[in-house]
């Protein structure tokens, strides 16, 4: 069972799956706005050419959405602590990534709970991303 809020979550507790349609749009749209100019994430062609199925998603896309995915469950009042992920698999377009997670610790410092927060986001082609992201709230 879910918690009533976040600053009763569980350690075990799971969080709700998140499925991102990874676009063409999405992978493009995130090597812009981070200013990642790299013809992999835009040229389907070039990626091909350098062993890549497609276009892929650049790795501070993947960070910003890991982050986004347990802050929307943690709410608005979260704060990212620090994301660490692993990369695997590619995140290529027409390809659903699917982001699950589960709290692992909890622990008070402070007016904070800080919740730390196993996360992975698989599509079909495995893992692309595997990691810990630390969110605090406030008591």
């Amino acid at each position: 069972m879910a918690a009533e809020t976040i600053k009763d979550a569980a350690v075990g507790e799971e969080l709700p799956v998140f499925d991102l349609p990874v676009t063409t749009t999405v992978i493009v749209a995130g090597a812009i706005a981070s200013r990642d100019f790299m013809p992999v994430h835009h040229d389907p062609d070039y990626a091909r050419a350098k062993g890549s199925p497609h276009m892929f998603m650049n790795i501070l896309t993947t960070n910003g959405y890991v982050a986004r995915y347990v802050t929307d469950w943690a709410g608005p009042e979260s704060m990212v602590r620090t994301v660490k992920v692993r990369l695997g698999a590619p995140a290529i377009p027409d390809k659903v990534l699917r982001f699950t997670g589960k709290v692992e610790s909890t622990s008070v410092e402070g007016d904070e709970n800080v919740i730390s927060v196993s996360v992975r986001a698989a599509n079909d082609l495995g893992d692309h991303a595997t990691g810990t992201v630390v969110v605090t709230v406030p008591r």
